[in-house]
């Protein structure tokens, strides 16, 4: 079944579409789950809050992508449990040392007066996302969106640990030099 099929039993409020969703992304999401949570019950769990979150989004949204929402859900609902889980004691995980790097260069925007410059630092990270050369981007997404470790990303791309931790600082210090210039509150 076709995502637009999918979206249209969502929009029927059809209980078929959750199932429609899990037999075609479930692997998909799960993969995302356990990479930001290395726990198999609790990216289980994440991905059953997927289906229930997409049953309460769609209607009234309707994603252009279905993978990609869903992918953006699952994600969101891991790094929420990952930083339950960890609220307590702090962690030596691949979620904690991903976030540490990006919280480097990359401001909190929680208070609801920041909501605008937080719509516009979106706006701004896309567009410096879409600068980056293909190199730096595949290194860049998987580290930052996909949680990957440095390791994996050697393999996967096969080069030195060293190689990709040097592209991903350069790139977080590009990064940096942009909000500077742009005048982001750091």
């Amino acid at each position: 079944m076709d995502d637009k099929e999918i979206i249209k039993l969502y929009f029927d409020r059809n209980e078929k579409a959750i199932e429609e969703t899990k037999k075609k992304y479930e692997n998909y999401c799960f993969s995302l789950a356990y990479r930001i949570l290395y726990s198999k019950e609790d990216a289980e769990e994440c991905v059953n809050d997927t289906y229930i979150a997409a049953w309460n989004s769609i209607p009234p949204h309707s994603p252009n992508k279905l993978s990609l929402f869903l992918a953006a859900t699952v994600r969101n609902i891991s790094v929420k449990r990952i930083r339950h889980n960890n609220a307590q004691k702090r962690g030596g995980n691949e979620m904690n040392i991903v976030l540490d790097e990006l919280y480097e260069v990359i401001p909190s925007g929680n208070t609801p007066e920041k909501e605008i410059e937080t719509k516009e630092l979106a706006l701004l990270l896309d567009s410096f996302i879409r600068s980056l050369k293909e190199e730096e981007l595949f290194f860049f997404i998987r580290r930052y969106w996909y949680m990957y470790s440095v390791s994996q990303i050697a393999k996967e791309y096969s080069c030195t640990e060293s190689k990709v931790k040097m592209k991903l600082k350069r790139t977080r210090d590009k990064l940096f030099e942009l909000l500077k210039k742009e005048e982001v509150d750091l």
